[in-house]
């Protein structure tokens, strides 16, 4: 009877446990808290918060998240130690924004081989998009390669003469923004691209490569650059007083958080693109989507630094998981999150620029595939011209 009367309390605890796990949707991340990367920090924090307030209005669907967000110091060994963390001793369901490409990269294999879903993974390497090699990897971004080819299809309409100086981080990010920015060129890629350089991520300066570009006689500069770089590089190309006609750099080394080392005034008519709303733009002050945005910061982030656009980011990513999983409905397993993640139809996001949206298929990964150039006016972001896409 002792026996029994304990084999039933065992089976009543497990059945607890298992009703506790069914009402909590656990969520893992990784990024860069510390170290060079540690700025992007912001969208972990903000996604922390986002959460926070869905559980204080119920949940998703009745169930609470438990979101999880470990620092790896932009350091891919770290990555791994930590996402095995989340999913072996934290039981999460699913990854979910991670920052990186090598870092992503280093835990690929292992979350597919473990059927985890990597879902929208910040960065636009082109790999991400692979559903057949990795179908529970799914990125969260524009393509790198169709960013490349928007700035080449621009540079083709407004200045065909141009003579272009490339300057790139020697890795996949670089590799793959140029190689679609070639590709858009064509065979006119040859003639127009007169100079090319690259600098290593361990690289202390990039100012022998900018004179070297500046010698070449080039009008247009392209820099694949991120980060500290993009302070670099704007500050760089002012020192040495090259003024390019069109100087373009990637939406990810666009936040104002990199070009105020510069001097915002050095920056005036860089041109990057995007595809979410600034939030800072007096043009947005009445979008029910931005005022939500504030709202939500007001309240959860008093003490943010609203300038710093990768709060907004963290905020349009969280809007956008928070669709997938209203989708799974009662089956949150990884399966059906998958499926659901896989299953967008034009879905608008507060912050997604007017006349965008997001649509995915089983052989299709890209959620992100439509961007608008902008360019800096010492201030902020101002869009032109229209809504373009890869094709």
């Amino acid at each position: 009877m002792k026996l029994t009367a304990a084999l039933t309390g065992l089976s009543l605890l497990t059945l607890a446990a298992g009703s506790a796990g069914a009402d909590e949707i656990r969520i893992g991340q990784t990024l860069p808290y510390s170290g060079p990367a540690s700025g992007f920090g912001a969208i972990g924090r903000t996604q922390e918060a986002f959460f926070e307030k869905v559980n204080a209005e119920g949940g998703i669907n009745g169930r609470k998240v438990k979101f999880i967000t470990l620092d790896d110091a932009y350091s891919p060994p770290k990555t791994v130690e930590q996402t095995r963390k989340l999913v072996e001793q934290d039981e999460v369901l699913m990854m979910f924004g991670s920052l990186g490409t090598a870092t992503n990269s280093a835990v690929q294999r292992y979350l597919n081989a473990k059927k985890v879903p990597q879902l929208f993974v910040l960065s636009g390497a082109t790999k991400w998009a692979d559903p057949q090699k990795n179908p529970w990897t799914m990125p969260g971004m524009a393509a790198y390669e169709s960013e490349g080819v928007v700035y080449a299809k621009y540079i083709l309409q407004s200045k065909p003469d141009a003579k272009i100086a490339i300057l790139s981080q020697n890795d996949d990010f670089g590799r793959d923004y140029v190689a679609g920015f070639k590709r858009a060129l064509g065979p006119k890629a040859a003639s127009m691209i007169i100079a090319e350089a690259s600098y290593e991520t361990s690289a202390p300066t990039i100012s022998s490569q900018l004179s070297t570009l500046k010698a070449s006689g080039a009008n247009v500069l392209f820099g694949v650059v991120l980060g500290k770089f993009t302070s670099q590089m704007v500050k760089g190309v002012a020192e040495i007083g090259w003024k390019p006609e069109l100087f373009f750099v990637p939406t990810s080394a666009s936040s104002i958080s990199f070009l105020e080392p510069a001097g915002l005034d050095n920056a005036v008519g860089l041109i990057s693109s995007s595809n979410q709303k600034d939030t800072m733009d007096p043009q947005w002050a009445d979008d029910p989507g931005v005022k939500s945005y504030f709202a939500f910061m007001k309240q959860y982030m008093p003490t943010a630094d609203l300038s710093n656009s990768n709060y907004a980011a963290g905020y349009h990513y969280a809007t956008l998981l928070m669709t997938v999983l209203s989708a799974c409905k009662d089956d949150v397993s990884r399966d059906n999150i998958l499926k659901q993640a896989a299953s967008l139809k034009e879905v608008k996001l507060p912050l997604l620029l007017p006349g965008m949206s997001v649509s995915t298929g089983p052989d299709d990964y890209l959620p992100f595939q439509q961007l608008q150039l902008r360019r800096f006016s010492g201030k902020s972001w101002v869009p032109f011209g229209g809504i373009l896409d890869d094709r």
